[in-house]
């Protein structure tokens, strides 16, 4: 048993989001009354406040790309559990513009409802607000699932060029257009050698054989109902890749940019040499990798696990990139 250290499960989310603050106080400020964080520093040309967040336990998202170049505040729920619809809406208020805000949100339904009932308390008060739905999960991709595909590792690639497309001056509906545009353009794959710590009760939220993987798993633990026998590491990523190439239609002389992303315990060594085996799949497919990063992004507490992120780029995604951005979790 592993339980958390902390005070109390009750205070956990709450402690870590003061220390985080005080962390970096240049770069963020927090709102305790109302549980979340702003940017202290935004372009000047911005026209539009960009609004995250969802559950705790996915550190650094969305907490960590707060700031310069990428969100305007963030608001973290409780461990896998949306934020409260008061959160968005305080958070929506404290860094609207002259042209409202857009909310990025990912497909659960606990966020669609809070993000949507803060948007509606937002109309009450002639505050414009769009939202950008980000569902960008293979594995979830299926009739039999009623809500769609989960809103994954997409999730810190959209922030990052939709915050520095914010930053030329791009009006709600334009933003919201690009949104709904790159999220089309992405998809994620999961796996997963080990679940997460359960933090109630110190115990792991599924189990597997040391010779199975979960593939296609959720960054909640969600199980995929596909567990595989493990094989070796460039086989796995292999079937991934190939996946991922499937699901976005790509074809020789195409362009993505890659993350590969840790679900919380997969050390660097794994991920850089997952990557590497990424490019090599890509190569093959005539598929030219512009942009790749490795690393914890978008976690699930501390699941032994990561994903695989493509993203079909044009030369204006590259450049929205390549835009400078400055936060806890970001800084190129």
């Amino acid at each position: 048993m592993t339980l958390p250290f902390g005070n109390s499960l009750e205070s956990l989310v709450a402690d870590a989001l003061e220390g985080f603050a005080r962390a970096h106080p240049d770069t963020v400020e927090h709102v305790r009354e109302h549980g979340f964080l702003t940017a202290r520093h935004s372009a000047p040309a911005r026209r539009v406040g960009l609004v995250s967040g969802g559950g705790s336990g996915h550190e650094p998202l969305h907490v960590g790309f707060v700031g310069a170049g990428m969100l305007d505040a963030a608001c973290p729920g409780r461990i896998f559990s949306s934020p409260h619809n008061r959160q968005v809406f305080e958070a929506s208020r404290a860094v609207a513009r002259e042209d409202g805000v857009v909310h990025l949100v990912k497909n659960y339904t606990g966020d669609r409802i809070n993000f949507g009932i803060a948007a509606e308390r937002l109309a009450h008060e002639q505050l414009p607000c769009s939202t950008v739905l980000i569902d960008d999960d293979v594995a979830s991709d299926s009739a039999e699932i009623a809500a769609g595909r989960r809103g994954t590792g997409a999730t810190v690639l959209v922030e990052k060029l939709l915050g520095a497309a914010a930053d030329t001056g791009l009006g709600r509906q334009e933003l919201a257009e690009l949104g709904a545009d790159l999220v089309g353009r992405s998809r994620t794959l999961s796996v997963a050698s080990a679940a997460h710590t359960a933090p109630a009760t110190g115990l792991p939220a599924f189990t597997l054989r040391e010779d199975e993987l979960e593939y296609g798993v959720g960054i909640h633990g969600e199980r995929s109902g596909r567990t595989v026998q493990r094989g070796t590491a460039d086989e796995l990523v292999r079937e991934m890749t190939e996946t991922l190439v499937r699901a976005l239609g790509l074809r020789r002389g195409a362009s993505v940019v890659l993350l590969v992303n840790g679900l919380g315990a997969a050390t660097r060594l794994e991920l850089y040499a997952a990557l590497r085996d990424v490019t090599r799949v890509l190569d093959a497919h005539g598929v030219a990798t512009e942009r790749a990063l490795a690393g914890d992004y978008v976690t699930a507490l501390d699941m032994r696990g990561f994903s695989v992120t493509l993203l079909e780029a044009d030369g204006a995604t590259l450049d929205l990139y390549d835009a400078p951005a400055h936060t806890p979790a970001w800084s190129r």
